[in-house]
């Protein structure tokens, strides 16, 4: 079968390995669809297991099954998650299943960016679901990315009419804005450098749009009754945003850290400042089970609309031209590889 191979982010070749056989417990899925994912591109972190297919925004066909697996068939339409969690032991318990041992412990053979997929059998048992019939493939790419924003939204605690600021416009950006807003946000407020990113998320239910060199906190007290946010979403590991975020929120608020920054990176934050405003700062990482699923049910209610978010559409051939569109993000928001063409 054919992969893209990961060797960094500017060099991916199209290149063969013998299909995955499967075993107890298991299934082949036939990738459709398999989203380029930010986390995707970052090249600090991908090295050290490189050479590497990559790829984990995935949907696709089942096209084998082992005897043992009851739930899925050949000719399932399903989505799959590449880490899960054991579901069993103390973090997970207690609901913190990013926290997990096993979780990062388990991955697709070989990865999204390939023909097929063999999926583990605590895969399949844990991290695999049936897409309805008026969920696309593409849409269904869409499930692991809404997932982890359910999920972040959900330990941060959002409150109904909060007003909400979104810092950074991309990909999941646009998902925390839609799933915020489904919530019974309040006022929405959006900021990023790039204009096109800005447009989309006019387009996808920002209330305000405010470019990120202008006086982004004299703005918003403007148009919120003197206010600042009660609710921040940092959907991008630049440390100025980072830092920004803390200057953003009124009083008494949440600042939710959505993406992680470079490597040795260490915030500075002015502690009595943060003490006297009660300010309340999570980050959350990755999806389980529930996420998932309410992230699926999201999508088929189109509650959050993830169809128009896709920009651009490539084959298998051009993953390394879609690395290039996410890493420049100028005029993308979804980069969608159809390992199929």
């Amino acid at each position: 079968m054919r992969v893209a191979m990961y060797y960094n982010n500017s060099d991916i070749r199209l290149e063969q390995l013998p299909l995955p056989k499967i075993s107890q417990g298991e299934i082949l899925i036939k990738t459709i669809a398999s989203g380029v994912c930010g986390s995707d591109t970052m090249q600090w972190y991908r090295l050290p297991k490189a050479p590497v297919v990559l790829g984990h925004e995935v949907a696709g066909e089942v096209i084998e099954a082992a005897g043992d697996v009851e739930k899925f068939k050949t000719g399932d339409r399903v989505i799959a998650t590449h880490h899960v969690p054991c579901n069993t032991c103390y973090h997970c318990i207690r609901g913190n299943h990013s926290a997990c041992s096993i979780l990062r412990s388990t991955h697709f053979d070989p990865g999204g960016f390939s023909e097929f997929i063999r999926i583990p059998a605590i895969n399949v048992d844990r991290g695999v679901l049936k897409l309805p019939d008026n969920v696309s493939y593409e849409e269904g790419s869409f499930v692991e990315p809404l997932g982890c924003v359910v999920r972040g939204q959900r330990l941060a605690g959002f409150k109904t009419g909060s007003s909400v600021l979104i810092i950074g416009c991309g990909m999941t950006g646009l998902l925390n804005l839609q799933y915020a807003k489904s919530q019974g946000a309040g006022k929405i407020f959006a900021v990023d450098i790039n204009d096109f990113k800005l447009d989309k998320a006019k387009e996808f239910g920002a209330d305000f749009i405010i470019k990120a060199d202008q006086n982004v906190s004299g703005k918003i007290e403007e148009l919120n009754e003197g206010r600042l946010a009660d609710f921040v979403i940092v959907n991008t590991g630049a440390e100025p945003a980072i830092e920004q975020a803390l200057s953003l929120v009124e009083l008494g608020g949440t600042i939710l850290y959505f993406a992680p920054s470079d490597p040795g990176y260490t915030m500075s934050v002015n502690f009595n400042e943060l003490w006297w405003k009660g300010i309340k700062i999570i980050s959350s990482y990755a999806a389980a089970g529930n996420d998932l699923s309410l992230a699926l049910s999201m999508i088929r209610g189109g509650r959050v609309n993830v169809a128009d978010m896709i920009t651009h559409r490539l084959p298998l051939g051009e993953t390394q031209k879609g690395f290039e569109m996410v890493i420049k993000s100028t005029d993308s928001i979804k980069v969608i590889i159809e390992p199929q063409n």
